[in-house]
């Protein structure tokens, strides 16, 4: 059974920084694709970014929302992926999600998530002013 479990969130003071971490059981991140989407209360959810492959390159989406402030990354030794959260914005509050594919080429832009096969609980991250 896969599981991928996020930590890492919590409350932070706008301007500041979060870093999000996404384990997995039952799969490895090392040769698959990987994102983060969240939900704020009242909102659909949002693809915050994803990183797999295009041919034979890395192909990574940022939304424009958080482009310049977040970064994906994987440690494949540790099994882990990462958002690094900087300069956070109230606007930026919500339950953060990991997704992972099996499949390192698949689709990686705009409302990525919903073809992701793995799917985590969630993290809450809340930004105050």
């Amino acid at each position: 059974e896969v599981q991928l479990v996020e930590s890492g969130g919590g409350l932070v003071q706008a301007g500041g920084s979060l870093r999000l971490s996404c384990a997995a059981s039952g799969f490895t991140f090392g040769d698959s694709a990987i994102g983060w989407f969240r939900q704020a209360p009242g909102k659909e959810r949002e693809g915050v970014s994803c990183s797999a492959l295009r041919d034979g390159d890395e192909n990574t989406y940022y939304d424009d929302s958080v482009k310049g402030r977040f970064n994906i990354s994987k440690d494949a030794a540790e099994n882990t992926v990462y958002l690094q959260m900087d300069d956070l914005k109230i606007e930026d509050t919500a339950v953060y999600y990991c997704v992972a594919d099996p499949d390192p080429y698949t689709y990686c832009d705009r409302d990525f998530y919903i073809t992701y096969d793995y799917w985590g609980q969630g993290t809450q991250v809340t930004v105050s002013s």
